[in-house]
């Protein structure tokens, strides 16, 4: 089992059980699953960047990326209903657990001029939603081999009924909020 589970398990679940007065611990919040979406705008005039952006959410994940589809025109873009436009990944269990350790202690203090993250990005239903410029501050991805810099939007979904009880389980698992 991965060390966050079983931090979960030992310290989060009392912790969120005495701040709150949960009286089950079925009711304590926990992680369901994070979800990274990459959206590629320059796929519709050139295929191969769609390929290496998979590519890069592979690496970093581990998992197999899905592409993701425009789900209706928009002339403006030059984009047609049902062009492949962007790539996901949906990590549970412990590649869940394992990818938010990496991200929290190696990914994040690597950004630039880091202040922590956007305390305010929650949803209303206990979601939080991470926004990530460059996808080389994850240490799998080699500087001399990427074609262009992405970003990447990393999406926590949690069991959390209020965006507080969210704010306070993803603070136990050590996600850095800007003050």
């Amino acid at each position: 089992m991965s060390r966050l589970k079983d931090q979960y398990k030992a310290e989060i679940v009392p912790a969120l059980t005495k701040k709150f007065g949960y009286e089950n611990v079925m009711q304590v919040p926990k992680l369901d699953k994070i979800v990274i979406n990459m959206g590629v705008g320059e796929a519709k005039e050139n295929p191969k960047a769609l390929e290496s952006a998979v590519a890069d959410l592979e690496t970093i994940t581990g998992q197999k990326a899905v592409l993701t589809k425009a789900k209706n025109s928009i002339a403006n873009f030059k984009i047609r209903e049902g062009m492949n436009i962007g790539c996901k990944v949906t990590l549970r269990g412990e590649k869940m657990y394992e990818f938010l350790d990496r991200l929290v202690n190696l990914a994040l203090p690597r950004v630039r001029d880091f202040r922590g993250v956007n305390p305010n990005s929650f949803d209303g239903r206990g979601n939080y939603a991470l926004g990530i410029k460059e996808q080389f501050i994850f240490p799998e991805i080699e500087f001399d081999k990427i074609d262009k810099v992405r970003g990447m939007d990393i999406i926590f979904v949690t069991t959390a009924k209020t965006d507080e009880e969210a704010r306070e389980l993803l603070t136990l698992f050590n996600m850095p909020f800007a003050k």
